[in-house]
C-alpha cells in the first residue's frame, strides 16, 4: 500500500503495476469488495452500455439532469488526458484528494481480493458519489455489460445505445452474441431502453427472460428530422417539437439523444423535459474526443473512433462537410480491426500519418503505417511520437484543410497534450 502521504499519481502507478491491466470479466471479486465498502446508494442509478454512443449519452443525461437541479455523478472510461475525468460530479472531475481517499477505502476493504485497474476505478467512483451524496449516478459500462464491474451497482433504468462488432474475443463474434452480453445490465421489473432502430432479436429475448420492461426505438418511442436539421421526439407520454440539432455532430447523435430522452422518461424524470431545456443543453454540449473540433492556425477534428461502426459514423461526418483536403493522424490498439476502421475513411483522407497509441497494446507505428499504405495504395508517414505527428500534420496542411485525429483514446489524448489543449 502506498505511504500515507501518497499522491494520486503514486496510487495510479501502484495500480498500474500490481493490478491486472487486462480484462477479467466477472462480478464475484468486485462484488465482494463492493459489499464490504457498504456505500450509500444514490437515489437514482442510470446504467449505460453499448458499442458506440455511450460517452455521448452519459454526457447528455448528466447535462439535462444537472440543469434541472439534480446533483449528478457521471462515471466514464477511459480518460483522454487525466484520470480524474472518469469520475465527475456536477460536470467537474473529482479532485485528486477525493480519489485518493476512495482508493484508501478500497484498499482497506479489499484484503487479499485481486482487482483489475478498471474494477478499482469503478469502485472509486461509487465511493466518491456516495461521499458527495449525488442524487443521480450515471454509469458507463466499460465492456459488454453482464460481467462488467459497473453491473454490481443496481440500476433503476438501463440504456443500451447500439450494438456492433467490437471486443469480439470477449463478447462474441456476432451482433446477437454481443447483444446477449450487453443485455445483462437489464433488471427484472425495471425499464430498459434500446436506442438503435436496428434491434437484434436477442435484446427482446433477453428482456423477456429477465423480465425487464423494454422500450425500443422505433416501436415505443421515436424521432423525426426536418429539412432544416431540427428534429422532434415522440415519447411514451411526451411530444417534443422544435428541437435543435445536438452540438455533437452526426445523424446518429439524434438517435443517442432520443434514447436519452426515453431513459429520462422511463426513470420518472419526464417533467424536466422541455424543448427549451433540451435545446439549451444539447446544443452546447461537448464530449472530449467525440467529434471534437479545435482551431489554431489549423483546423482539427478529434474522434476516438476505434471500431468499424464508429469509423462509419466519422466517415459520415466528413462526407457531410464541404469538400476539403484532409490529413489524418491515426493510432490504434492491436485488438482492433484495422482494415475495417481505415477503409470507410479512405475517400476522405488525402495524407496519412501513423503513430503508436500510448498503450502497451498499441500497433507499432511502423506496422500500422504499413497496413494503412496497403489500404490506401499510397504513402503513410511514420511518426515516432504524438509531437512528431502534430508537427508533420501541420507541415502537410494548407489553408482550408483539416487535420483528423482518430483511432483510440490513447491517440487522441496524447495528440491533444502535444497541442497543449
Amino acid at each position: 500500500m502506498p505511504r500515507p502521504t501518497a499522491t494520486l499519481a503514486d496510487w495510479l502507478a501502484r495500480y498500474e503495476t500490481v493490478t491486472s491491466q487486462g480484462i477479467e470479466l466477472g462480478l464475484e471479486r468486485v462484488g465482494d469488495v463492493f459489499a464490504r465498502l457498504d456505500t450509500k446508494r444514490p437515489g437514482h442509478v442510470l446504467t449505460v452500455a453499448g458499442t458506440n454512443g455511450k460517452g455521448s449519452s452519459v454526457a447528455m443525461l448528466a447535462a439535462l439532469l444537472r440543469d434541472a437541479g439534480y446533483r449528478v455523478g457521471a462515471y466514464t472510461s477511459p480518460h483522454l488526458r487525466r484520470y480524474n475525468e472518469r469520475i465527475a460530479v456536477d460536470g467537474r472531475p473529482a479532485s485528486d484528494d477525493e480519489i485518493v481517499r476512495a482508493f484508501e477505502r478500497i484498499e482497506a476493504a479489499r484484503g487479499d481480493t485481486r482487482l483489475t485497474y478498471f474494477e478499482v476505478g469503478t469502485l472509486a467512483a461509487v465511493v466518491v458519489f456516495a461521499d458527495r451524496e449525488v442524487d443521480v449516478a450515471v454509469l458507463e459500462v466499460g465492456l459488454g455489460g453482464r460481467l462488467d464491474a459497473v453491473n454490481v451497482v443496481e440500476p433503476d433504468v438501463s440504456l443500451i445505445t447500439s450494438i456492433a462488432l467490437d471486443h469480439q474475443e470477449w463478447l462474441g463474434d456476432t451482433r446477437e452474441a454481443i447483444a446477449a452480453e450487453k443485455a445483462g445490465i437489464m433488471r427484472s421489473g425495471k425499464p430498459a431502453v434500446y436506442a438503435e432502430i436496428d434491434r437484434p432479436a436477442g435484446i427482446d429475448a433477453a428482456a423477456t427472460e429477465i423480465g425487464a420492461r423494454l422500450y425500443a426505438a422505433g416501436r415505443d418511442y421515436g424521432w423525426q428530422t426536418d429539412e432544416q436539421g431540427g428534429w422532434s421526439y415522440t415519447g411514451m407520454a411526451v411530444q417534443l417539437d422544435d428541437l435543435a440539432a445536438p452540438a455533437l455532430s452526426g445523424e446518429f447523435q439524434r438517435a443517442n439523444a432520443a434514447g436519452v430522452l426515453c431513459t429520462l422518461e422511463a426513470a420518472g424524470f419526464g417533467e424536466i423535459l422541455s424543448p427549451e431545456r433540451i435545446n439549451r443543453m444539447l446544443t452546447s454540449i461537448e464530449v472530449p474526443g467525440r467529434s471534437q473540433r479545435f482551431s489554431d492556425r489549423h483546423r482539427w477534428l478529434f474522434d476516438v473512433a476505434h471500431n468499424p461502426a464508429a469509423a462509419e459514423g466519422l466517415a459520415a461526418t466528413l462526407e457531410s462537410a464541404p469538400p476539403q483536403r484532409r490529413v489524418a493522424i491515426v493510432g490504434m490498439l492491436d485488438d482492433k480491426d484495422t482494415s475495417a476502421v481505415i477503409e470507410p475513411l479512405l475517400p476522405f483522407i488525402d495524407d496519412w500519418i501513423a503513430v503508436s497509441a500510448s498503450n502497451p497494446r498499441a500497433v507499432p507505428a511502423a506496422e500500422l503505417g504499413r497496413r494503412v499504405a496497403l489500404l490506401c495504395n499510397g504513402p503513410c508517414l511514420i511518426a515516432d511520437s504524438a509531437a512528431h505527428a502534430v508537427a508533420e500534420a501541420r507541415r502537410r496542411s494548407s489553408e482550408g484543410s483539416e487535420i483528423v485525429v482518430f483511432g483510440s483514446f490513447y491517440t487522441v489524448g496524447p495528440v491533444q497534450d502535444a497541442l497543449g489543449l
